[in-house]
């Protein structure tokens, strides 16, 4: 798709991708959500997508997504918005007001600070465990050894409910380089839903980008967050 398409036929041209990818793996239209990847992208392209169909957008700061979200608000009340990075601490209460879903939980004390501040606005968020698949030092996230004791804690929080796995996958050559790590993350969200203390677990897997995502959902992804190929190349 070229870099000066419109987000309108870029949109189409991923919602087709994805068609074909859960047709090619045997699941249901619909079964995906895309995630618009709007980091440093301008309001007046979010708008061009949320005109085109896209109602989830993920960005990766919280200040960002709140200055966008006051801007676009007057004109659009529909946007769902998720976290898709890092969160501090001294951003949780503002994290909570906007956003529905965090993908990017790298740590019990994070996951328990959501779980607090939502319960003190009487809210419920959906939130993902970020995996750090690779061990890589860049990378935030729980590693994938001994996951099931790590997160138990978490298993019983009232207002933020650990809804998914997300990951990153150590960077590859190719978009097939992705699917072992793919399967990995599937195999984790598997072994977690089959202990007791999760019963009732979704098992969402938020997983593969631009370059990957139609490898990730024959996989098994149910949320895939796309920014280039969606809005074009981001803006500084």
């Amino acid at each position: 798709m070229n870099d000066e398409a419109p987000v309108k036929e870029r949109y189409a041209w991923i919602l087709d991708r994805i068609e074909n990818a859960c047709r090619r793996s045997g699941r249901p239209a619909g079964s995906v959500t895309l995630v618009g990847a709007s980091k440093t992208q301008p309001p007046a392209l979010l708008a061009e997508a949320w005109a085109a169909g896209l109602r989830v957008f993920g960005e990766n700061r919280v200040q960002e997504a709140v200055a966008k979200s006051r801007e676009l608000s007057p004109h659009i009340q529909e946007i769902e918005w998720h976290l898709i990075g890092p969160l501090q601490s001294n951003k949780v209460r503002p994290a909570v007001e906007l956003f529905r879903a965090v993908h990017s939980i790298d740590r019990p004390r994070i996951a328990e600070a959501l779980d607090r501040e939502a319960a003190s606005r009487g809210l419920r968020l959906d939130g993902f465990l970020e995996i750090n698949l690779g061990h890589e030092e860049s990378k935030h996230g729980f590693v994938a050894e001994g996951l099931a004791d790590a997160v138990r804690p978490l298993a019983g929080l009232a207002h933020l409910r650990i809804a998914g796995l997300m990951a990153i996958p150590p960077p590859g050559k190719t978009p097939e380089d992705s699917r072992p790590w793919f399967r990995k993350l599937r195999e984790l969200r598997d072994n977690l839903a089959n202990h007791p203390e999760w019963q009732g677990f979704p098992g969402w897997l938020s997983m593969g980008m631009s370059d990957d995502f139609e490898v990730a959902v024959e996989e098994g992804a149910t949320h895939v967050r796309v920014g280039s190929a969606l809005f074009g190349p981001r803006r500084t």
